[in-house]
């Protein structure tokens, strides 16, 4: 790729960044706001479940659509079309007076939601060089924890005071920054208009599981499966998790603004790693890491093992999903690279419909915590399996234009 092809990275962190950071912010904030309808409209721990799982529902549909349409239309149009969608759902959200309304809405910000992050980081990682193009999509990834903590800050600030419908308004505030994107973030320079206007989505989708693909489809797939299950399961219910700990509300959201400061420093490390090590070492270190941190989260019996463990799994878990937005658009070619990260985003978020769902069924059948996270820990030695076993290192390989990757 010639230098003047390249979007500024500064310039390209800044806009797609930001973005990224109001992502987080929505999710960041159901979680806190779950344990809040929990008290507000006394929800079961199945009904609770369901809350995140339609957002993942949805967010399976967005990443499978919207990645076929990055591929036809461009990255820049896709990440605009999402970051409106998710806006306005999750501005209409904060009116919903039902649990079907507000399931209703969620779907569609998951829609918003899983569509723009695998195009984010396919338009990143097509627009850097190779010699630092992990490194570029790691701290992309890390305004994920900005947003995580401004979640966390208006939980604990806003919630009490003003309630969840509050914090659901300030999540519509990216509505107006997608107006501003429109202007400013240029597109991928390996999206060619012209050839991708031609673009067959069914073409696209059968090719992933050509021969010189099948690989790369598979471990993508099942790695996916195993992160997002986990860290749905996991971090959607962390606030309501420390509440079965025996702290009260506005304590567990304190304990969890700690935990989520842990997160910077998790992809931080991971940036200055990837491209020393390579992306299969991070991603396996920082899966074993979370398994790890999973565990003792879930045996956990003071409040200094808590803070610990939940930070932790904090460092480690944002730190392998860094690893994870950098390496997957790299298994493929620029015809099918949106449509191959947006499709194994896809399958991982059916991980995302089950993983709050388990943890609400468990906690109805009166399982408790400590087996609830055993169970993450061997969904997340599945993935640590799988990019062991069928990874291919790609750190400092060019991006193609066509051709296998590997």
């Amino acid at each position: 790729m010639k230098p003047d092809q390249l979007i500024s990275r500064s310039k390209l962190l800044g806009i797609a960044g930001l973005g990224w950071m109001f992502d987080a912010l929505d999710v960041g904030l159901l979680s806190f706001i779950m344990a809040a309808l929990k008290q507000d409209w006394n929800l079961s721990a199945k009904a609770l479940g369901w809350i995140g799982s339609v957002n993942s529902i949805g967010m399976a549909l967005g990443a499978l659509i919207f990645g076929l349409l990055a591929d036809r239309i461009g990255r820049k149009n896709v990440f605009i079309i999402t970051l409106l969608m998710f806006s306005v759902a999750s501005g209409l959200s904060a009116l919903a007076n039902t649990l079907a309304v507000l399931m209703f809405l969620r779907f569609f910000i998951g829609m918003g939601l899983g569509g723009e992050l695998p195009v984010a980081s396919t338009l990143v990682s097509e627009s850097v060089p190779a010699h630092e193009r992990g490194r570029i999509v790691v701290l992309l990834e890390s305004f994920w924890a900005l947003g995580w903590i401004l979640a966390a800050l208006i939980a604990y600030f806003v919630i009490p005071d003003y309630g969840w419908r509050a914090a659901l308004l300030l999540g519509a505030l990216p509505a107006l920054y997608a107006v501003y994107l429109r202007f400013r973030l240029p597109d991928s320079p390996r999206f060619l208009p012209r050839a991708g206007a031609q673009t067959n989505p069914v073409k696209n989708l059968t090719q992933l599981f050509s021969r010189p693909y099948l690989r790369a489809t598979i471990m993508l797939w099942v790695l996916w499966f195993s992160v997002v299950f986990s860290y749905y399961g996991m971090f959607l219910w962390l606030p309501g998790m420390v509440g079965l700990k025996g702290f009260g509300l506005m304590k567990s959201f304190e304990y969890v603004l700690i935990m989520t400061l842990a997160q910077l420093p998790g992809y931080f490390s991971a940036a200055w790693l990837i491209e020393r090590y390579g992306r299969k070492f991070v991603l396996i270190t920082y899966l074993l890491g979370t398994a790890l941190s999973a565990y003792f989260f879930g045996n956990a019996d003071s409040v200094a093992q808590l803070l610990l463990a939940g930070m932790s799994l904090s460092f480690f878990n944002l730190g392998a999903w860094g690893a994870l937005y950098a390496y997957t658009p790299e298994q493929y070619p620029d015809a099918i690279r949106a449509t191959g990260a947006g499709a194994a985003a896809a399958f991982g978020r059916v991980g995302g419909i089950f993983g709050p769902l388990a943890v609400g069924y468990l906690l109805g059948a009166r399982v408790g915590v400590e087996t609830i996270f055993l169970v993450f820990c061997a969904m997340i030695a599945v993935g640590i399996i799988a990019v062991a076993a069928l990874g291919h290192e790609t750190k400092g390989i060019e991006l193609k234009a066509t051709g296998p990757v590997n």
